[in-house]
């Protein structure tokens, strides 16, 4: 059946690939982004099509549309982004999820909200499975993003419960892929950025903290099973790669693919920077039948191919950190 869609942060990095998922299986796609994070190039591609609409709006107000399904994508989720203007980051969370679950409410839409790992913050349970309540510092410089997602997910269940709205939780791990950005500061545009200018790579800390790094092909496919999954299930749902990688070994992997002769270079670990994170996909894999298939070289070799293509000029860093 052929439904009216609105995807938030539909110009993002995931959202832009979610957006073009849903125009190729017919669905009328209404993107909305205020572009603070994201790219316009991004979905130019798809301007043309009848069966999508993109709308420059900011979630932290309301708007009044008419849909069948809401995916609720707008927040920045890279440290640089998020922490550049943390205030905004906090209200783009819950602001946003109270305007996206008023609108659900009025038209009895199915709304997805898509959540972080960040919400176990620096986990002392490896790996990190839902019933997990995690170790967030909600004084730190994280908290913006971490308390915000944490608060987001609140909200949405205080309006399934007290409403009916029609909810769905993913909580998304380390994903990478073509149109990240590549100023993010996300440790694999970083790291590509860096191999492909010749620069040092920069590891924080030793590089022994590991990540788990999921392909944005497979991570996209779980957030549309999630949505189209029963509704006696609603989540919080882990998505994302069970292979762990230490930070080492990720910069390693990306010299040798690029051929680059960068050095690696340590610098001090920032604050509550999570030292373990790793997913448990059981959940995924018994209700929805999903679990990631793409290698990381397999991934990075893409990345890296994409990264190549672009003119990096054309990307402004969004923050002063860089």
């Amino acid at each position: 059946m052929l439904k009216r869609i609105l995807v938030t942060g539909g110009a993002g990095f995931l959202g832009s690939h979610l957006c073009e998922r849903l125009v190729e299986q017919g669905h009328d796609v209404i993107c909305l982004d205020n572009f603070f994070t994201s790219q316009k190039s991004n979905v130019v591609h798809l301007l043309a099509r009848p069966n999508f609409e993109l709308i420059r709006h900011d979630i932290t107000t309301p708007i009044w549309l008419e849909v069948d399904e809401i995916y609720n994508l707008a927040c920045p989720a890279a440290p640089g982004h998020y922490q550049y203007n943390p205030i905004k980051t906090m209200k783009t969370s819950v602001l946003g999820a109270i305007n996206v679950l008023g609108m659900a409410k009025r038209c009895k839409a199915k709304v997805l909200q898509a959540s972080t790992s960040e919400v176990y913050g620096d986990p002392e349970v490896h790996p990190q499975p839902e019933s997990y309540r995690g170790s967030v510092n909600p004084l730190g410089p994280r908290a913006c993003y971490d308390e915000g997602k944490r608060a987001a997910e609140t909200l949405f269940m205080d309006y399934h419960r007290s409403n009916r709205v029609n909810i769905r939780i993913v909580r998304i791990f380390n994903t990478y892929g073509p149109r990240m950005h590549p100023f993010d500061g996300r440790v694999v545009s970083n790291f590509i950025r860096q191999a492909l200018q010749g620069t040092d790579i920069t590891l924080f800390g030793d590089g022994q903290q590991t990540r788990s790094f999921c392909y944005r092909d497979d991570l996209i496919e779980g957030i549309i099973r999630m949505m189209n999954a029963p509704d006696d299930f609603q989540g919080p749902c882990n998505l994302g790669n069970p292979v762990e990688f230490t930070v080492r070994q990720l910069a390693e992997q990306v010299i040798q693919l690029t051929g680059a002769k960068s050095k690696i270079v340590e610098e001090p670990l920032p604050p509550d920077d999570p030292t373990r994170r790793r997913p448990d996909i059981t959940l995924a894999k018994t209700r929805l039948g999903w679990e990631p298939k793409v290698p990381l070289q397999e991934g990075l070799t893409k990345t890296i191919a994409w990264f190549r293509s672009i003119d990096m000029a054309h990307y402004r860093p969004p923050t002063p950190n860089f």
